[in-house]
């Protein structure tokens, strides 16, 4: 069995979102989502429009998700794909080369982004809708 780990804030969630975790899934055989929390999306300057709660609630629902864990830091990961078994790591293309140093625990793959779709985007295009 082949178990994929994916990070992510998911705030907003899109269909880059849902692409990028089908094509996770389609890697391996279980795909582990590490979430930001709250407390580590502030740290990141970031802010959710969804709570960790619910953002959580929203991927478990995802049939290609199989396990959602928290993210607090940046210095979990190597610890989360040891005490994960992970077998790939997998991150959009525009972290390229960011995570290279997991190589030497497990295959580490970057998948291009969906072109024209960003929860940044959306929430731009949001605050120019007229209320």
């Amino acid at each position: 069995m082949k178990t994929v780990l994916t990070y992510g804030t998911f705030d907003l969630l899109h269909a880059g979102h849902i692409n990028i975790l089908r094509r996770a899934k389609e890697l391996g055989d279980f795909l582990i989502v590490g979430l930001s929390s709250d407390e580590f999306n502030l740290q990141k300057h970031k802010e959710s429009y969804h709570s960790y709660e619910d953002r959580k609630l929203i991927l478990e629902a995802i049939r290609f998700v199989d396990r959602v864990i928290p993210e607090n830091s940046w210095d979990q990961k190597v610890k989360d794909v040891l005490d994960n078994k992970v077998d790939i790591f997998v991150m959009g293309s525009d972290w390229e080369g960011h995570f290279d140093f997991l190589k030497e625990h497990c295959e580490v793959i970057y998948l291009p982004r969906t072109t024209g779709v960003s929860t940044t985007k959306i929430k731009t295009d949001l605050q120019g809708v007229e209320k």
